[in-house]
């Protein structure tokens, strides 16, 4: 089976009021600031527990950092690390590296010394700028890394530095006290150490921008989650690619998002360090997961665009407080990382009249490949794939395209493709493959394709259970699993068996309500009467939460090493 690019299925039912690919512009990603700041230069760009920052006020102090990052000898082509939770700082960072000319290395604030060490030695970055309360691990990271790969300068900056005073903050604005504490340390910093204001006191200036389209703009390196991370290279273009997608949401300069999902991550970062200001919109920034406040920052400035990943809708359904928060003002939710429970999307769709588009991504292409469309959304589907973006199902083995509904590897094509992985070789090889002429990347993911051209995902590649011959997907049975009124959160991995070889474990997590009125064989019974047999749950464990990765994941991984150990 071959199509041409402009014979794929889901042209047919493509949204009428939207190209099939996007003219990309030929500038760098600082030139979309400048852009804002120029057309709205008193308009809120980011807010933080209340206190707002304009585009004119981030692209001020966006140049001041970026004339003291060349002062501190930053050239172009130089990585920059950034080590934050979400927060303005984070923002201004981003794009003073950028109009320095030289290239951002987000990193998870969830790392530690070896994760943080391997990534500073790996991208060869010679500056930092980090939150206070991590400045102690890369102290400790530092004292890892060899002569040649020591750091030139770190700068750190408290939360509070972008906050305004508890007294000048809104009930609704307010964090718990433990995590209003933790924004308003003030640990000490290691001898050398610069703070942010420090910095940009200095009032610096740049020299001239020179960065192009194609140039290197970031490294974002992959979860990590089996084996050492490895840095992807985008340029300004491939980038730029995504960011000027807000047409796809229909996002206007009016709209206002919800900033949760971590900007570290690729993800967060399309859509709210660069896409936001692309479109000049405003963003609410939450530096970590907090329902209760979340709910009450929606309803507190009309957040009208929510990106999330389904653990925080489950999560706000849990709360006890969720019936009195204002989501009227939510006009689109969307997300991706992993599949939304239908249980779930219809109960959304059921009391809040709002409908969960799945999207599908990899920071290998700058996060949206695929999404589902506002007006013709389909539910638990990675959607079409996104502009000018070219995806097949193919045979992992023998990379023959396979008809609608059958299971194969996805590959995608696109202008929003890396260039690769930094200083791995070997890794890019394998992770391209040529196909009718063009280089398509290799997802690693199993998945089908519809008659409309909508695509489905099954799981990952290496992600299955084998049991006396039948093949389970354990994002499958998952799925199910969400359905018993008694389920709050579900991950299954593959358990060892004498007779079959694999069999289907779960690890469950319970509603509040139905701790203590439930046992495992209750849902084991009711598995066996919404599933195949051969994909049951004869082992199933309840435990108080699953591990998550910074970006929100489940940690599958970790849950299935973890049996093997005890195996």
């Amino acid at each position: 089976m071959s199509t041409t690019r402009t014979q794929r299925p889901h042209h047919r039912v493509w949204p009428k009021r939207l190209p099939l690919a996007l003219t990309v512009p030929a500038t760098s990603l600082w030139f979309n600031l400048e852009v804002a700041a120029q057309r709205y230069p008193d308009k809120v760009a980011y807010r933080f527990f209340g206190r707002a920052l304009s585009y004119s006020a981030l692209r001020t102090e966006a140049l001041a950092l970026a004339g003291w990052l060349q002062n501190a000898g930053v050239g172009p082509g130089d990585r920059v690390a950034l080590y934050l939770q979400n927060c303005p700082q984070f923002i201004v960072a981003y794009y003073a590296i950028l109009r320095a000319n030289a290239v951002v290395v987000p990193v998870n604030p969830m790392n530690k010394v070896e994760e943080l060490s391997h990534q500073l030695g790996d991208a060869q970055a010679r500056v930092l700028i980090c939150a206070a309360d991590l400045a102690s691990i890369v102290q400790a990271a530092e004292a890892t890394l060899g002569p040649e790969q020591q750091l030139r300068t770190v700068l750190v900056t408290r939360y509070s530095d972008a906050m305004p005073t508890p007294t000048q903050m809104q009930a609704a604005e307010m964090p718990s006290a433990e995590v209003d504490a933790w924004l308003r340390a003030e640990p000490p910093l290691p001898d050398g150490y610069l703070r942010w204001g420090e910095a940009l006191g200095q009032s610096l200036s740049p020299g001239v921008h020179s960065a192009q389209a194609d140039d290197l703009a970031m490294l974002q390196y992959t979860s990590g989650t089996t084996g050492h991370p490895k840095g992807c290279m985008h340029t300004h273009r491939s980038l730029m690619s995504n960011a000027v997608s807000g047409s796809w949401t229909q996002s206007t300069v009016e709209s206002v998002g919800l900033g949760v999902v971590p900007f570290f991550h690729i993800t967060g970062l399309v859509c709210f360090v660069l896409r936001a200001v692309f479109d000049a919109t405003s963003t609410v920034i939450m530096p970590r997961w907090d329902r209760e406040l979340a709910g009450r920052l929606i309803s507190c400035h009309r957040v009208t665009h929510w990106t999330c990943i389904p653990t925080m809708i489950i999560d706000l359904f849990g709360s006890p407080n969720y019936k009195d928060f204002e989501l009227s003002s939510l006009v689109h939710i969307n997300g991706g990382g992993a599949a939304m429970p239908q249980a779930v999307a219809e109960r959304l769709r059921e009391e809040f009249g709002l409908t969960f588009l799945e999207g599908y991504g990899l920071t290998e292409t700058a996060a949206a490949s695929h999404g589902n469309p506002p007006e013709r959304a389909k539910l638990q589907c990675l959607g079409m794939p996104f502009f000018g973006v070219d995806s097949r199902v193919v045979d992992p083995h023998t990379l023959e395209e396979l008809a609608p509904g059958q299971v194969g590897e996805i590959i995608t094509f696109g202008p929003m493709l890396f260039k690769g992985y930094w200083r791995n070789p070997e890794a890019t090889a394998a992770a391209f493959v040529e196909f009718e002429g063009k280089s398509f990347l290799r997802t690693g993911d199993l998945g089908h394709m519809d008659e409309e051209g909508y695509f489905f995902l099954t799981d990952r590649l290496k992600r299955m259970i084998n049991s006396s011959g039948f093949k389970v997907w354990p994002a499958e049975v998952e799925a199910l699993l969400f359905k018993h009124p008694a389920v709050h959160e579900a991950c299954v991995i593959a358990a060892q068996d004498a007779y079959r070889g694999e069999t289907v474990k779960a690890l469950v997590v319970l509603r509040r309500e139905a701790v203590g009125h439930t046992s495992a064989q209750q849902i084991i019974d009711w598995s066996r009467e919404h599933m195949a047999a051969y994909k049951v749950p004869r082992v199933l464990e309840f435990v108080d939460s699953l591990p998550k990765s910074g970006s929100g994941k489940v940690m599958w991984r970790v849950l299935q090493d973890r049996e093997a150990t005890n195996t």
